[in-house]
C-alpha cells in the first residue's frame, strides 16, 4: 500500500485512513449546523476511500474483475453524535477495518474537528452478488485490506 498526498483521496496513517472533508453550505440545515444526514455521507467517501487506496475499486468490483460481479452494502451502522459541525470547517473521516471475516467487513469510523470528535459509527458491511446473496470476499482482495482490530 503506497502513501496518498492527494487531499481528495486522503491518506493512510497506521492503518487508518484519513479523509479531509470541508463542510459546504449544502451539508448544513435550516440552523446552520451539519445536518445528520451529511455525516453519513461523509462516511461512505471515507470508506471509498479507504478501499481505493488499498486498490479495491468499485467499478471492478460490479464489473466482475475479480471473478464474478460483487458489490458491498451496508447491513448495520450506529452513530453517535457527540458536537456539530458548522460551514467552513475542515473535518477529519477516520476509516479503519477492524474485522474482514467471509462475507462481512467491520469498520470504526470517526469524525473529528480539530482535537474534538464530533460523531462516530460503527459500520457492518456485507459482501453481495448482484442477487443480494452472501458471497465471501475474494482471497486477493481480502489480502490488501489493512486490518486493525480492536
Amino acid at each position: 500500500m503506497t502513501q496518498q498526498d492527494s487531499t481528495t483521496d486522503g491518506r493512510m496513517v497506521e492503518g487508518v485512513h484519513v479523509l479531509p472533508v470541508r463542510i459546504y453550505y449544502e451539508d448544513t440545515d435550516f440552523s446552520g449546523l451539519v445536518y445528520h444526514g451529511s455525516y453519513v455521507r461523509f462516511f461512505e467517501r471515507g470508506r471509498t476511500e479507504l478501499l481505493r487506496a488499498c486498490g479495491v475499486h468499485h467499478a471492478a468490483l460490479a464489473d466482475g474483475s475479480h471473478g464474478q460481479p460483487i458489490v458491498f452494502a451496508v447491513r448495520d451502522m450506529t452513530i453517535r453524535f457527540v458536537k456539530p459541525a458548522r460551514i467552513d470547517d475542515l473535518l477529519e473521516v477516520r476509516t479503519r477495518l477492524s474485522e474482514a471475516r467471509g462475507a462481512r467487513l467491520v469498520l470504526e469510523q470517526e469524525i473529528w474537528c480539530g482535537g474534538a470528535l464530533l460523531v462516530s459509527a460503527q459500520v457492518v458491511v456485507a459482501v453481495i452478488l448482484a442477487s443480494g446473496r452472501p458471497v465471501r470476499l475474494p482471497p486477493e482482495l481480502a489480502a490488501r485490506l489493512p486490518v486493525q482490530p480492536d
